[in-house]
């Protein structure tokens, strides 16, 4: 418990300063060696496949707040809504052998992992919930990844200024045993503020890595081309840490 809150607290640390840092070239620089350091350091203490806590259903939260964006604002998120997701696809895509193109009905019909995890977000809260979902490991098995893939971006059907979001983790985090494709919390369906009908867990890094809203999964050789190149949306636009270990 005490290396994951000296973990988290760089953490905080480091994205609360990340708007200051990023007005110079030599702080990006920093910023960036800082960033390098971090992640050695917690592969490090955890190991590659190391994992996060697990709790019991005694310890779940009373509630699940929900963070950023609270839906997805377009007539077919909002009849996709109406009718249980019915139409709703996963496209798993990029560097793979074999694209896919997922029903909920597939997804569910897939082995099924369930873990009961802290979700700790950048801005100070925390809460305990119980996600049900497929392993992503088991989808890019699926999709036969190739060799030349280093990172996994995630796609959402959620916007922010107009922008969609996005997120994207190595190959080491895509593969861990706890990364999962949840569509379930605490026993029910993935409520709409929560990231229905899909969303991602990245149950070693801050929330906000943990894509809401997912339409694809794709595999790439390289994050320059995606969004500005940091990897994910807050990550291109204020700085914050792409790796967000905790």
């Amino acid at each position: 418990m005490k290396r994951r809150n000296v973990l988290a607290g760089m953490a905080a640390l480091f994205a609360g300063a990340c708007s200051k840092v990023s007005d110079s070239e030599t702080g990006k620089t920093l910023f960036d060696a800082a960033e390098g350091w971090h992640r050695k350091l917690h592969r490090a203490l955890a190991g590659k496949q190391g994992l996060a806590k697990e709790y019991t259903r005694a310890d779940l939260s009373p509630t699940f707040r929900g963070n950023g964006s609270q839906t997805v604002d377009t007539d077919f998120y909002r009849a996709q809504l109406e009718n249980g997701f019915a139409d709703w696809r996963l496209e798993v895509r990029g560097l793979v052998e074999t694209p896919l193109s997922l029903s909920m009905d597939n997804i569910r019909s897939l082995p099924q992992r369930n873990q009961i995890t802290r979700h700790d977000c950048v801005e100070g809260w925390s809460a305990i919930g119980e996600w049900t979902g497929v392993q992503l490991s088991v989808l890019l098995d699926a999709a036969k990844v190739m060799e030349e893939t280093k990172f996994i971006v995630f796609r959402c059907a959620d916007k922010y200024a107009g922008s969609d979001y996005y997120e994207s983790v190595d190959m080491v985090e895509a593969y861990h045993p706890q990364t999962i494709v949840a569509h379930m919390l605490n026993g029910e369906a993935l409520p709409e503020k929560n990231g229905a009908p899909l969303r991602m867990r990245i149950e070693r890094q801050l929330g906000y890595k943990h894509a809401k809203y997912l339409t694809a999964i794709e595999a790439v050789a390289s994050l320059d081309q995606v969004g500005g190149g940091k990897g994910g949306y807050w990550e291109d636009r204020i700085g914050y840490q792409w790796y967000a270990g905790i």
